[in-house]
């Protein structure tokens, strides 16, 4: 891809996100029926509302591209491009009521996600990125904080059940003793929360493709470090650890258990 067609994907993304955004936004607080999946994860008609409405956008402007979403598989599979979907990332919290959901896409080329957007239709918010363009927010340049200080570091995640049930709760532990406020402002939120200079590590200990693909080259221009929980970096990553520059090599090692 040239430099001007990266431009134009993104362009492309950012107006898709915010179209599928409309869409969950008809269904929300509205007290919306969950199902369970196979893997017992929520999904609502929100989701496959804002999936549908993507996937049409994308086939129009991209015929040739691939595309997996979370709720309907992959088309075209082995195509040179692969659009990457998750409607409604945080379906739990979309089912609360609560604003920090959001709308991720990706698009995976030559083996790099090389550009993502993360859209919170509820606060009017969009994190966007793509490789050698920066990092965005809502229009002006987005970046990661300068914060050097782990004492005076906030640190989200999406909740400390999971870390317990995955065998991270060591690390999380010596982490959070170790930093000046935790928070649970969790799924894609906290990603944008580290992009944006809002706050200095995010952490998941286990995502799917659809979770990550977006947050690699948003965390990267803004400037951050993204790697897995065992500090390997990529992005098709089965965890997460998202952090500014300054603090990321102190914090791999407390996570690891050598400081």
């Amino acid at each position: 891809m040239t430099r001007e067609q990266l431009r134009d994907a993104l362009d492309v993304a950012v107006e898709i996100a915010w179209r599928a955004g409309r869409a969950t936004l008809a269904h929300y607080q509205t007290g919306v029926a969950t199902e369970a999946k196979a893997d017992d994860s929520p999904v609502t008609e929100a989701d496959r509302a804002a999936e549908r409405i993507a996937r049409r956008l994308i086939a129009a402007r991209y015929p040739a591209d691939a595309i997996l979403g979370e709720e309907e598989g992959e088309t075209h599979a082995g195509a040179d491009r692969r659009w990457i979907l998750d409607p409604i990332d945080g379906t739990r919290t979309f089912v609360r009521g609560v604003p920090f959901y959001g709308v991720m896409i990706a698009l995976e080329y030559e083996a790099d996600a090389v550009l993502g957007v993360i859209h919170f239709p509820a606060l009017g918010e969009t994190v966007y990125a793509a490789r050698g363009h920066g990092c965005w927010w809502n229009g002006r340049r987005a970046l990661v904080s300068e914060q050097t200080r782990l004492n005076r570091a906030l640190i989200v995640t999406t909740d400390i059940e999971t870390i317990e049930n995955e065998k991270r709760g060591a690390g999380w532990n010596a982490l959070r003793r170790s930093v000046g406020l935790t928070r649970t402002w969790g799924d894609c939120y906290g990603y944008a929360l580290v992009a944006t200079g809002r706050a200095e590590a995010m952490l998941d200990p286990v995502l799917s493709l659809w979770d990550v693909a977006a947050l690699a080259p948003i965390i990267e221009e803004a400037g951050g470090v993204i790697t897995d929980w065992d500090g390997a970096s990529g992005y098709r990553l089965n965890s997460a650890v998202a952090t500014n520059a300054a603090l990321a090599t102190q914090l791999r090692r407390i996570l690891k258990g050598d400081l």
